[in-house]
């Protein structure tokens, strides 16, 4: 057998004027274009085996929406559901994707546009079945960068991060020139905040045009994997697009010397290809009285109004911030869970799916929603085989997959979690059967 691997990816920036989604309670249609978002497509290729990689710089992708995405891909090349994985870099500079519960409690935040989300979609699928149209003879090399100095663990600097980025870099056989890389980097792309009105991949596309400078022709896609608890908090000194720049060209530069460093024994011409999905059903979480929740939203708002009369630095200031955000939300969930609303809300998510795929001795693991960072590496230490998570993908949760400590602490992300933290374990365990039945 031989491999044959094909990149493609089409626009999906906003072709009008459209609410840019990530921060919330405050008025944010766009007034232009910073620069573009893309759907970028992977498409690896050996014998009758397949699998495709997809990155969309959007916020989310619904689990309704990957189905049709999969749907059009297999109808057109034949691969499986179980062997495309479709992830977004959660972008929170660009618009709307999915129907958030969470949103109700904002009125500033208006539903999807549909015309956006055909766009989207018809992009999403358009750039994976090119890809494979375009399969040529290549070779596949699988390493990693560690960066330090793009962000932290938000909740505090000194609390677990994952420094790894994983790589997974082909070049053309014929002359051995760039072809396509997927980079899973575990990381908010929030460096730019409410304030800015421009659409924006933020710090991923300049990470993006970094690599693309060193090794030109070369079509990256940006999977962001278990990011719930991380962002750039703690090392950003501005929410500009200067900074965006610096932390992007941050991160690509240490992909450049990764990639830089790969020998012609690091390449495979042969890999075994191959992809799983196992059905999970998250846990509801029990939503505390409305009392209960207003209460706790109180107490947030005092807590926040005190550390910035108390002059407190920007991180805990932020944190505390976002907190608000979350007990304002905790408490329509306890509205919407007083009237039953949102238990028959949640029966859409029963099953969810935890994705592998084999790409050689690599593994990818694919996750929806966004999971703390200490699930993705409990995987990543108990993995038969080297093993990027990628999260995000295929679907999202309504929220957070926050850890037993972080439910307890009951923060932002636990506030506005709608599935208790039992959820992530859940989906390690079924990630990990998986990889072993894939070993």
């Amino acid at each position: 057998m031989s491999l044959l691997l094909g990149a493609a990816r089409r626009d999906i920036t906003p072709k009008k004027p459209l609410f840019l989604w990530g921060y919330p309670y405050v008025p944010r249609t766009s007034t232009g274009v910073h620069d573009p978002l893309w759907a970028s497509a992977m498409a690896i290729r050996n014998g009758d085996r397949s699998v495709i990689l997809i990155a969309a710089d959007a916020l989310f992708i619904c689990p309704d929406g990957t189905h049709k995405c999969r749907e059009a891909i297999r109808a057109k090349t034949g691969v499986p559901p179980e062997c495309v994985l479709i992830s977004t870099t959660h972008g929170h500079s660009a618009p709307v994707v999915v129907d958030y519960i969470a949103s109700r409690a904002d009125p500033t935040i208006p539903p999807p546009d549909p015309e956006y989300i055909a766009q989207y979609h018809q992009a999403v699928s358009d750039a994976a079945i090119e890809a494979f149209a375009k399969a040529e003879p290549a070779e596949l090399a699988a390493t990693s960068a560690q960066v330090s100095g793009v962000g932290t663990n938000r909740l505090s600097p000194d609390a677990p991060r994952d420094p790894e980025v994983g790589l997974l870099y082909a070049r053309r056989l014929k002359d051995s020139s760039p072809l396509a890389l997927a980079m899973v980097y575990a990381m908010h792309p929030t460096v730019l905040h409410e304030d800015s009105k421009l659409v924006s991949a933020d710090f991923p596309g300049y990470a993006r045009d970094e690599i693309g400078a060193a090794f030109p022709g070369l079509t990256v896609l940006y999977h962001n994997g278990a990011a719930g608890n991380q962002s750039p908090r703690y090392s950003v000194k501005g929410q500009t697009f200067a900074e965006a720049e610096r932390l992007g060209r941050i991160l690509g530069r240490s992909v450049t010397v990764a990639l830089a460093g790969l020998k012609a024994k690091d390449f495979s011409h042969d890999p075994v290809l191959a992809g799983r999905i196992a059905k999970v059903n998250p846990i509801p979480r029990k939503m505390p009285s409305v009392a209960d929740a207003e209460a706790a939203n109180r107490a947030a708002l005092e807590n926040f109004e005190r550390l910035k009369r108390e002059g407190a630095p920007h991180g805990p200031v932020r944190t505390a911030e976002c907190t608000t955000f979350g007990t304002m939300e905790a408490l329509l969930y306890a509205k919407l869970a007083a009237s039953g609303e949102l238990q028959a809300r949640l029966r859409r998510y029963l099953p969810s799916e935890a994705q592998v795929l084999r790409i050689g001795d690599q593994a990818i693991v694919g996750l929806p929603g966004e999971f703390f960072v200490e699930y993705a590496l409990e995987i990543k230490k108990r993995a038969p085989m080297k093993t990027s998570v990628v999260c995000y993908a295929n679907g999202e949760l309504q929220g957070y997959i926050v850890t037993p400590e972080a439910a307890a602490a009951g923060g932002y992300e636990a506030q506005n979690s709608v599935f208790d933290c039992r959820t992530g374990t859940l989906f390690v365990d079924a990630a990990l059967a998986l990889l072993r039945d894939l070993a």
